[in-house]
């Protein structure tokens, strides 16, 4: 008598902390970030716990969990966002190829560069168009001559879905966009530099839904050449980007899976409470 058995999901190749449970058989698993034991405080109050994860090179890695949760927090560590905090106090190791991103020894416009961020609320310069993506690769010397820069400016804003769209009116303020615009603009300027990871918190939170789904497929294209790992609060948005998903809850990495597990069969009753609704 025959019977099928169902093939189990297959769990992460290895067991240190900062592996996901299960791995995605599709995704890359070259390292971007490694993350050890790190610990945040803002004065007395911890608002990360231990948090251990490896990043990995060309995939989408969302976070998702309530609000206050540690995401954008955890976030701003990867590229030293929050040195900008006084009141902040950071323990732990967040290394990139081999180096410890908050060594003293750390140049951190060179990490901002190599690690560009994407924030919630669009925040063009107010510059033209062309000068919000010609601006930060001319200050680095990745380009100084006219030619180069239009290369540059054109390459940017194609990879980021809006050459068509401006390449009239270059000379146009930034702000003059619509708001979808404007973030792709921003995503443009962000990989202008060419980093070697994304972070975008929330970058379609103040977006339609047309919008939102324009940077949804932009994320899925850009992935091919960035590591972007992006805060989200939309499940739905979450399922349809991300390779991995790591889910946040009072400060604590609760669970680190292949996002289509995560959404399925959770390996945590904390996070399939949080997926399902029983609280958020």
């Amino acid at each position: 008598m025959n019977s099928t058995v169902a093939t189990p999901a297959k769990p992460a190749a290895a067991t240190r902390p900062g592996s996901p449970v299960v791995i995605n058989e599709d995704a890359n698993h070259e390292l971007a970030i490694r993350v050890e034991d790190l610990n945040l405080w803002y004065g007395e109050k911890q608002a990360l716990k231990n948090i251990n994860i490896d990043v990995f090179q060309k995939n989408v890695t969302a976070l998702i969990g309530p609000s206050g949760c540690g995401k954008s927090t955890f976030l701003r560590c990867l590229n030293r966002m929050n040195d900008l905090i006084r009141s902040v106090r950071i323990e732990g190791l967040v290394e990139m190829d081999g180096r410890d991103v908050n060594a003293r020894n750390m140049d951190e416009v060179a990490l901002r560069r190599r690690v560009g961020m994407v924030f919630q609320k669009p925040n063009p310069f107010p510059k033209s168009i062309y000068d919000n993506i010609a601006y930060a690769p001319t200050m680095h010397d990745l380009v100084s001559r006219r030619a180069d820069k239009d290369d540059l400016v054109e390459s940017a804003l194609r990879d980021a879905g809006l050459w068509e769209e401006v390449k009239d009116i270059l000379d146009q303020p930034g702000t003059s966009l619509s708001g979808g615009q404007q973030q792709r603009l921003c995503i443009a300027r962000a990989i202008a530099v060419k980093p070697d990871v994304i972070l975008m918190d929330e970058p379609t939170s103040a977006l339609d839904p047309i919008s939102t789904a324009t940077i949804e497929d932009l994320m899925d294209k850009l992935k091919t050449q960035f590591s972007i790992v992006t805060v989200t609060h939309n499940m739905q948005q979450a399922a349809r980007v991300a390779d991995y998903t790591a889910f946040f809850h009072m400060g604590e990495l609760v669970e680190y899976n292949d996002t289509k597990t995560m959404f399925s069969n959770p390996n945590t009753k904390k996070a399939e409470d949080y997926i399902t609704g029983r609280y958020g």
